[in-house]
């Protein structure tokens, strides 16, 4: 057998503890983390998961398993799961030109902004923008469905700003049997 990469899920927020300790017993690690963002804390790519890369025919499983802060090896059909060399490759390039860009673009939504949900179960419903859900890298907005307002937290890519056009209601064409409705501006 020869050296691969394996997913090894963590306790909560036990990343880097877990990873501290694998380096001390000799393993490499890749523990993808983020730019820091307004709090001036790093997190992680994967919450909860990092990456070993070893030769398991040569290791102590011992030393890989018995972390405290480690859960398991990512294993299927109770074989553990190689990740690929290229999946590794895809994660440091994306996390480079994350860097490249000055970190990840924070959202251009102001409480009060009109918005246009665009992908989902939701996708088409307008909204106001209320703001974002910590932890999770989601926004809450205030949509008017059946017939009420109502909470809603989208991920902040699935939104834009509503155009002016967008704002207004929708009228009806017709009364019915084809009787065109005459609105006046």
């Amino acid at each position: 057998m020869t050296e691969a990469w394996y997913a090894i899920y963590t306790k909560p927020n036990a990343e880097a503890q877990v990873a501290r300790t694998l380096i001390e017993r000799g393993f490499h690690i890749f523990l993808p983390m983020l730019p820091p963002r307004g709090d001036g804390r790093s997190r992680p790519v994967f919450p909860t998961y990092l990456f070993v890369r070893c030769d398991l025919s040569q290791v102590i499983i011992g030393n890989l398993q018995w972390v405290p802060g480690l859960q398991r090896i990512l294993s299927f059909g109770g074989r553990p799961a190689v990740v690929p060399d290229e999946a590794i490759h895809l994660i440091e390039a994306a996390l480079r030109e994350i860097e490249a860009a000055g970190g990840l673009p924070l959202h251009r939504f102001k409480p009060g902004d009109r918005v246009v949900i665009e992908e989902g179960p939701l996708a088409g419903l307008r909204g106001v923008f209320e703001g974002p859900v910590r932890p999770a890298e989601r926004v809450r907005i205030l949509i008017h469905f059946l017939g009420e307002a109502n909470r809603a937290e989208v991920p902040v890519e699935a939104l834009r700003k509503a155009s002016d056009d967008e704002l207004l209601p929708r009228r009806r064409g017709t009364r019915g049997r084809g009787r065109r409705i005459r609105y006046a501006l």
